[in-house]
C-alpha cells in the first residue's frame, strides 16, 4: 500500500514534468487560474489525463473517481462536480496546453537524444492527419459533411532509429485540406526531411521548398500530369522500378519550375507506390524504405485511438475538443517519460497497464513490476507420444517384463 509521502507514489512521478517551475512560470504569465477558484490547472491537467488513462467515457466518472480516497489524497481536491470540470475544460486557454506539450516534447527529446541522433537522411518529421467523426447536432462547429461532424488532427511525428515521437499537432474542423496545414508542420531545416502522404500535394509550395532547399518525399497523386524529362538507371534486384527526373503540373496553369525526381517502388504486398522528392543525393531504396517508414503515423494514430480516450469528448465547444486531444498527447508524453525514468525497453503498452494497478504504489516498486521477469514459462500442451510408449511396451513384452498389463488397477499413459 502507498505510504504517507504521496510524493514517492507512481501518480507523482508520472505528473512530475508537468509539476515544475517551468509550469507555475506558464500559469502566472497567461493568467490561467486568475480566477479559478476550486480547480486550478494543474489539477484540471490530472483529472483529465487520469481519465485518458482509465478511458473514462464521461464528466459524471471522473467525478465519481473521487470516491477513492487515495485518488481525492494524489489530486488534493476532497472533490469536484462535472459541471466545474466541463467549465474549467471549455474555458482553458488552449494556447496554453500547446505550450505546455511543446515543451514536454523538447524534454523528451533531449532525453532521447532526438537532437543528436541523425541517419543518413538526417532527421526525418512524419507528417498526417487522422479523422475523428462526432455528431452533427452537437459540434456544429466541427464542418465535415451533411449529415456528420467531425474534427482533424495533424500531426507531425519526429523519427529515428524506430522510435517515435510527436513534436506538432493542430486541430481543426475535418472539411480542411491537410496541405493548408503544411506552412505550420512543414520542418524548412536543411538537415529534415519531410515525409507526408499524397493530401499533402501543393506544386506551389513544392516549388517554394525547392528554391529554399526545404527536403520533403510524398506520394503522387493518381491524376497528376507528369512530364519525363529523363530516365535514371535502376538495380534491377532491388525493389525500386522506375527513377525518373520529371516536371509536375499543367503547362501555364500549374506547372512546377523546378524539376523533381520520380521513384516508382512496391509496398509490402508488392502493389506499386509512386514517391516524388527535390531529394538528389540519398539512394532511392533509401528513399524508398523511408517513405515505408511513414506508416509509423498510422499506428501512432491507431494507438491513440485504442488505449487513450480521443472518440469520445468531456465537452462540445471547439477549445474543450481541443484541450482534451491535446492532453491526451500530453497523456502520451508523461508516459514515455516515465518509461525512460524507469529504464524500460519493452511497450509502452506495458507502461500504461501497469500506471492503473500501481497509480498509488510507491514508484520503486513500479520500476521493480516493470522489470520482474515471469516465474512460470508456458512451453504450451505437451503431446502425448504415443508411438514412442507403444515401442517401449513391445520391448517389454519381449523382454517377459508385462505382467502388469494383467492388473486392471494399473494405467500405463496415466502412471
Amino acid at each position: 500500500m502507498q505510504g504517507k509521502d504521496t510524493t514517492l507514489s507512481t501518480f507523482h512521478q508520472l505528473f512530475a514534468p508537468v509539476s515544475n517551475d517551468y509550469f507555475w512560470q506558464l500559469t502566472a504569465g497567461m493568467g490561467v487560474d486568475k480566477y479559478a477558484k476550486k480547480l486550478n490547472s494543474l489539477q484540471l491537467i490530472k483529472l483529465i489525463a487520469f481519465a485518458q488513462l482509465e478511458q473514462l467515457n464521461g464528466l459524471r466518472d471522473i467525478s465519481n473517481s473521487f470516491n477513492d480516497p487515495q485518488f481525492s489524497l494524489a489530486i488534493n481536491l476532497e472533490s469536484i462536480s462535472f459541471s466545474q470540470i466541463a467549465r474549467r475544460l471549455r474555458d482553458l486557454s488552449p494556447q496554453f496546453i500547446r505550450l505546455l506539450f511543446s515543451h514536454l516534447t523538447t524534454r523528451i527529446g533531449r532525453e532521447i537524444g532526438f537532437e543528436n541522433l541523425r541517419n543518413t537522411a538526417g532527421r526525418i518529421y512524419l507528417i498526417d492527419s487522422t479523422i475523428i467523426s462526432l455528431c452533427f447536432t452537437q459540434y456544429l462547429w466541427a464542418e465535415f459533411r451533411r449529415t456528420k461532424s467531425g474534427i482533424k488532427l495533424h500531426l507531425r511525428l519526429k523519427f529515428c532509429e524506430e522510435e517515435v515521437l510527436p513534436d506538432k499537432a493542430i486541430v481543426t474542423p475535418a472539411r480542411k485540406a491537410d496541405k493548408t496545414q503544411m506552412d505550420t508542420l512543414v520542418v524548412e531545416e536543411e538537415e529534415a526531411l519531410n515525409v507526408f502522404d499524397r493530401g499533402y500535394v501543393d506544386y506551389k509550395k513544392f516549388d517554394r521548398y525547392c528554391e529554399e532547399g526545404v527536403r520533403f518525399a510524398s506520394r503522387l497523386k493518381g491524376n497528376a500530369l507528369v512530364e519525363i524529362i529523363a530516365e535514371l538507371p535502376v538495380n534491377p534486384d532491388s525493389k525500386v522500378k522506375k527513377e525518373q527526373l520529371v516536371y509536375l503540373g499543367k503547362d501555364g496553369v500549374t506547372k512546377m519550375k523546378h524539376p523533381l525526381r520520380l521513384i516508382t517502388t512496391e509496398d509490402t504486398q508488392g502493389q506499386p507506390v509512386i514517391i516524388v522528392t527535390n531529394d538528389f543525393e540519398l539512394p532511392a531504396e533509401e528513399l524508398s524504405e523511408i517513405y515505408r517508414k511513414r506508416w509509423q503515423i498510422e499506428l501512432f494514430f491507431k494507438w491513440m485511438k485504442q488505449h487513450l480516450q480521443v472518440k469520445h469528448f468531456y465537452g462540445k465547444s471547439e477549445q474543450a475538443v481541443e484541450n482534451q486531444l491535446f492532453i491526451a498527447l500530453i497523456t502520451y508524453c508523461l508516459m514515455v517519460m516515465l518509461q525512460l525514468k524507469a529504464g524500460y525497453q519493452g511497450p509502452l503498452l506495458t507502461i500504461k497497464r501497469l500506471i492503473r494497478t500501481c497509480l498509488y504504489e510507491p514508484f520503486t516498486f513500479f520500476v521493480q513490476s516493470l522489470h520482474r521477469k515471469p516465474k512460470r514459462r508456458s512451453y504450451g500442451r505437451h503431446k502425448i507420444d504415443y508411438e514412442g510408449i507403444y515401442q517401449d511396451l513391445v520391448k517389454q513384452v519381449l523382454a517377459g517384463e508385462a505382467d502388469y498389463l494383467n492388473d486392471v488397477t494399473y494405467d500405463p499413459l496415466v502412471l
